[in-house]
């Protein structure tokens, strides 16, 4: 890298520029790598093939287009159907130079498996690159492209994208100031998702020692499922559930079928429309087993883990236009069964929560059921199994909406990222950010940079007798173990694969 922002990469010389949010203007930023080809044409539903070598310099000063996918969720790109396929971009933020070994820290983004881009700006490097990381962030395929299961085709094509990118990392970011060597990769919601299955997928062995998954789902599916998911979506698109006949339909036509899926709901228990209805597909040589499996066999203790959720998770949905028709508590009952709970867990949220609502319940009961239980539970497996791990929970609420949405899912992203002045945080923190929230996020973007370049956040790790908690808030606790009152309840709760 030289003053002109140029960089030679395996594939070519690369052109950025100085990040416009650099303070000091020390952060260079490169948009729209590409690190494997467009995933159609003959690319289509297989794994990610290289990127043809360009001659001369590559501009990369705009954010590549992101995977097709639909507008269902908060957090979807625009896309339409004359968006340029080329999606496998990655983008890099660097204030090192080469031969700095500085640590990296690669961003997956979140979005339910079928939404979502690194473009958007909370997840923009700068503040997290002034610290002195290498920051990248990538583009993956979504929905149908990435997870759907096409006879004859790999499984979990968005993970094999994401190990493609990290071996991008592995061969070229010492260019860019950064230490192959020590690399951690990072993603929240599906994104750290995607980070529980890196940590088992064979494909991506090796490529990074450190893992920060904020908010993993615990929701993963069996190669069963799987197909009977994309039995469905060719029986919408009347076609055969055949390669070549699904690779003949337009992306647009294949959203179009995961949108008609996923309009529907169930006849029993509580009335809603499922968030997604994708998720890594566990018994494919890309993902032989699941993470708690993996983690209890000691298979992911040599990469440290950073992880943890937030207090409110799901108030996100239900505040934010999620309909939720809950008809009494034998409603909520048969949904929270469906989850896994006793028969007494319901007693329990309510004498926990006596003046809550029907639908409050509901949304404590699925934050713990999506998230919360799943997140801490690989911690402590994984200490279990010999590795090292450390668990956080955001207790700092947001003040938008009345305060209704709490400590909701995505509220720690900009934290995280130090980008409190953008239009997410804006909305989130109905405002302008206070002195408490600068402190907050720094001492949050502290703890990543900490943990990226030493494997310590600055708080215990989790070991066979007790869970230390980082409770982040405006006054921060660290709690000896776990105290949270419902996790008993979900201690049977296997989280096997649907």
């Amino acid at each position: 890298m030289d003053a002109e922002h140029l960089v030679t990469t395996a594939g070519g010389k690369v052109r950025g520029k100085t990040s416009t949010r650099s303070r000091g203007g020390k952060v260079s930023v490169y948009r729209g790598i590409p690190y494997a080809a467009a995933p159609f044409g003959e690319h289509r539903f297989r794994a990610p093939a290289p990127v043809d070598p360009w001659e001369g310099v590559r501009e990369c000063i705009a954010f590549g287009p992101p995977a097709p996918q639909g507008g269902q969720l908060i957090g979807a790109a625009p896309w339409n159907a004359k968006t340029s396929l080329d999606c496998l971009r990655l983008n890099v933020w660097t204030a090192a130079k080469e031969g700095d070994h500085a640590p990296v820290l690669v961003w997956i983004h979140g979005g339910a498996y079928i939404v979502g881009s690194s473009a958007e700006a909370t997840y923009d490097g700068t503040r997290l690159a002034e610290t002195g990381l290498v920051v990248v962030s990538i583009n993956h395929r979504l929905g149908f492209e990435g997870f759907g299961h096409v006879p004859g085709r790999p499984e979990n094509r968005g993970l094999l994208d994401q190990a493609a990118a990290l071996r991008w990392v592995r061969d070229n970011i010492a260019a860019f100031g950064g230490d192959p060597g020590n690399v951690t990769v990072a993603g929240e919601s599906a994104g750290a998702g995607a980070v529980a299955g890196l940590l088992v997928s064979p494909q991506a062995r090796g490529l990074f020692r450190r893992a920060i998954a904020h908010s993993i789902p615990a929701d993963m599916l069996g190669i069963g499922a799987a197909r009977r998911i994309s039995e469905r979506h060719a029986e919408i698109l009347g076609v055969p559930l055949e390669a070549d006949a699904l690779a003949a339909q337009a992306p647009e036509k294949i959203l179009a079928a995961t949108d008609e899926i996923l309009s529907q709901t169930p006849t029993t228990g509580v009335r809603t429309k499922s968030l997604t209805c994708f998720a890594p597909v566990v018994g494919d040589e890309s993902l032989p087993e699941t993470p708690l499996r993996a983690a209890a066999r000691g298979a992911t203790a040599k990469v440290d883990l950073l992880v943890g959720h937030n207090l409110h998770e799901y108030r996100l949905f239900t505040e934010m236009g999620q309909s939720v028709e809950i008809d009494d508590e034998e409603t909520l009952q048969t949904t929270a069964s469906r989850a896994g709970l006793g028969t007494g867990a319901l007693a329990t949220y309510r004498e926990l929560h006596p003046d809550a609502s029907l639908q409050d319940l509901y949304t404590a009961i699925m934050g713990d059921a999506m998230f919360n239980e799943f997140t801490v539970r690989l911690a402590e497996t994984h200490a279990k199994g010999g590795g090292r791990a450390h668990v956080f929970r955001l207790a700092a609420e947001s003040p938008a909406l009345g305060g209704r949405l709490g400590a909701c899912h995505a509220f720690d992203l900009p934290f995280s990222f130090g980008n409190l002045d953008t239009d997410f945080a804006a909305f989130l923190l109905d405002g302008t950010p206070s002195n408490i929230h600068t402190a907050l996020s720094d001492r949050m973007v502290t703890a990543w940079h900490d943990f990226a370049a030493t494997g310590d956040p600055g708080w215990p790790a989790v070991t066979t007798e007790a869970t230390p908690v980082k409770v982040w808030n405006e006054i921060d606790e660290l709690h000896a173990t776990d105290r949270s009152p419902v996790r008993r309840l979900w201690r049977e709760v296997p989280f096997s694969p649907r």
